[in-house]
């Protein structure tokens, strides 16, 4: 092997060489750019791109512009107006201070750059084309800038021909644009692609509403808002119903000081919380936004600044954990199931002046669709409803009415102009009131059930507010005893029964050092084991409400359930969980129930703070509408 001498490198070498490390694909420009954009203070960002932005992206934005004299130190390396010392890296309040961004961006593509601050009186427009200045001059232009990015890459071509296809890398720019919109929802974001628009967000400060904008009415309107304050750090954000869940955690997104970030602490708490909510292998929808105090949090320990380091990991965990725990307790959570009919196509409602007077069913039934294709609390629905209040006021019109109004839906359905002309005889109806219907579990509402029966061994049928409810009563049996386990362990009446002879259980290391670090909670619960030598231990004592089944088996499952828990949990977490394995006691399915038994689990489920799904995060209870039925046998067409 010949040895080469040691040789300083070209410029040309070193920028392309920053460039790698820097642009990965077209969303690592968008990325730095649009970050560049928010650190500016733009509350108006667009971003267009084309052929997956490898041929051309545009992120214009109204920031505060570059002064002309600064824009060719801005394209050298390691110039930045974000910090001035290495100390203020643990005091950053930017998304990006590192310098490299335009550089590394010029490097390897085609840049234009067209920028105004507010106090000048003309624009400035410069072209960079692989970190070689090509023409700096005066032009007119609005204040902020807009930067156009072409052919990336078209320098290195070993470098081009790893980019995926333009569908898949102009997927990741949408999905890095959701991302930023959510962690910023007081400014304004557009994406375009290959000239169609493929989202918007009104920037109104509303993160409800930009969730919506993004994911689309079934989601929006399955949200659960959270909120938390504890020393040196604050938390608010949405999470899912559990019925919105997922087999992946793609949607769990969590920001901290406007970056978001993957976080294994973050989401594990994050599930904990929905311990007993949600099903193995199903993952909750969150968007939660963590803002903390500068001592509290480090955010220069990854490059792309993915992840953040926490000071007191454990106050965090715990904060979040108990917040999304008591955000799912204490409210209603009864699947309803709806009847799945083949969608009709429907046609835009429009009618001419001189047209049959229209049906009071047929203006209300106008209405309700509208309505139900808006998502609620949206502005867009409060300037619609606004509308219609004042219309309601009028019993009568004495004059053809024409509305013209825009129905804004989820962001990837387009826009819809409608026009409805109300003729002179129409009655506008007043707004429908609003009663507050009693908890299916209330003292109230119990007193009208009426039970229907058994069916399959399994199901209790029972009706109540013209609604069929049908509960699961293995689910429903098992939530009463844990949750009768759970109050006697928070009185201190648990109670054991002997086993006689001991059961003897050989354990793995693991599962050993799982039961000395909780031992304390499974004698509370009533388990007692002695070591019997190597790594054998004798199980003496079980809680009492286990009765014909698989002691041993049992132990075991609950001693695996906490395996793969921190020593950081709390012990009232750790009870749960040894908790739920334990109640496997309770009645099966395909085994028949008195009516007396039936009524004696209905009133104990009355008495329970979340009697809506098992220990395990299944439901106890669905529900069927009585219009949901008669649609079904085509009594309502």
């Amino acid at each position: 092997m010949v040895r080469n001498e040691i040789a300083l490198l070209s410029q040309e070498t070193i920028d392309k060489i920053a460039a790698g490390e820097v642009v990965e694909r077209p969303s690592s420009v968008v990325k730095e750019l649009v970050e560049n954009a928010i650190d500016a203070g733009a509350t108006a960002i667009t971003v267009e791109i084309k052929d997956g932005g490898i041929t051309m992206l545009r992120i214009t934005d109204n920031g505060y512009g570059i002064p002309k004299e600064e824009i060719p130190i801005a394209f050298l390396r390691h110039t930045t107006n974000k910090i001035r010392s290495a100390n203020e890296l643990l005091s950053l309040h930017t998304l990006g201070f590192r310098g490299e961004a335009l550089s590394s961006i010029a490097a390897v593509s085609k840049v234009e750059l067209i920028t105004k601050t507010k106090d000048a009186l003309t624009g400035s427009h410069y072209v960079i084309e692989g970190a070689k200045e090509v023409e700096l001059t005066e032009m007119g232009a609005p204040d902020g800038t807009t930067f156009f990015v072409r052919q990336l890459f078209y320098n290195t071509p070993a470098r081009r021909k790893f980019l995926k296809s333009p569908m898949t890398e102009g997927n990741y720019i949408q999905e890095l644009l959701e991302r930023l919109a959510l962690s910023n929802p007081s400014i304004a974001f557009r994406f375009i692609s290959n000239g169609k628009d493929k989202f918007a967000t009104a920037g109104n400060g509303n993160l409800k509403d930009t969730i919506y904008e993004i994911f689309g009415r079934e989601i929006a309107t399955s949200l659960i808002e959270v909120e938390a304050k504890e020393e040196g750090f604050t938390l608010h954000g949405f999470i899912g119903e559990p019925a919105l869940n997922r087999g992946n955690r793609n949607f769990e997104s969590f920001f901290v000081n406007g970056r978001y970030i993957k976080s294994g602490i973050l989401g594990k708490a994050l599930e904990e919380g929905y311990a007993g909510f949600l099903m193995q292998h199903q993952y909750p929808f969150a968007v939660l936004l963590f803002e903390f105090d500068d001592e509290e949090v480090d955010v220069n320990v990854h490059p792309s600044k993915l992840e953040v380091r926490f000071e007191r990991t454990n106050v965090v965990y715990n904060a979040l954990l108990r917040t999304v725990h008591d955000a799912l307790t204490h409210r209603e959570d009864i699947a309803e199931v709806p009847v799945i009919e083949e969608e009709k196509e429907q046609e835009t409602p429009v009618v001419s002046a001189g047209a049959e007077p229209f049906e009071r069913s047929r203006l209300e039934s106008i209405k309700a669709s509208i309505v139900e294709s808006i998502h609620k609390d949206t502005p867009y629905e409060r300037q619609y409803e606004s509308f219609y209040a004042n219309k309601a006021k009028e019993t009568a019109v004495s004059e053809p009415v024409s509305v013209e109004y825009e129905v804004n839906r989820a962001p990837e359905v387009a826009v819809v102009p409608e026009t409805i002309i109300i003729p002179e005889t129409a009655v506008i109806p007043e707004e429908p009131q609003v009663f507050e219907q009693q908890s299916f579990f209330s003292e109230e509402a119990r007193k009208e059930h009426r039970i229907i029966g058994q069916v399959f061994g399994t199901y209790w049928l029972v009706e109540y507010d013209k609604k069929l409810y049908i509960i699961d009563q293995h689910a429903a049996h098992e939530k009463v005893l844990f949750e009768k386990t759970m109050a006697r362990l928070k009185d201190k009446s648990m109670t054991s029964q002997q086993v006689s002879p001991p059961i003897i259980v050989t354990m793995s290391p693991q599962e050993e050092e799982a039961f000395l670090t909780y031992q304390e909670s499974f004698e509370s619960l009533g388990y007692h084991a002695e070591h019997f030598g190597g790594k054998e231990y004798a199980l003496t004592a079980v809680p009492d409400n286990i009765l014909n089944l698989d002691k041993r088996q049992l132990f075991l499952d609950a001693l695996s359930a906490c395996c793969d828990m921190k020593e950081d949990k709390t012990s009232e977490l750790i009870l749960e969980r040894i908790a739920s394995m334990s109640c496997k006691a309770a009645v099966k399915g395909n085994h028949k129930l008195s009516m007396p038994e039936i009524e004696s689990l209905i009133d104990q489920l009355l008495t329970l703070d979340n009697p809506f799904r098992c220990p395990h995060g299944r439901p106890t209870i669905i529900a069927m509408t009585q219009y949901e039925l008669d649609k079904k046998f085509k009594r309502i067409v």
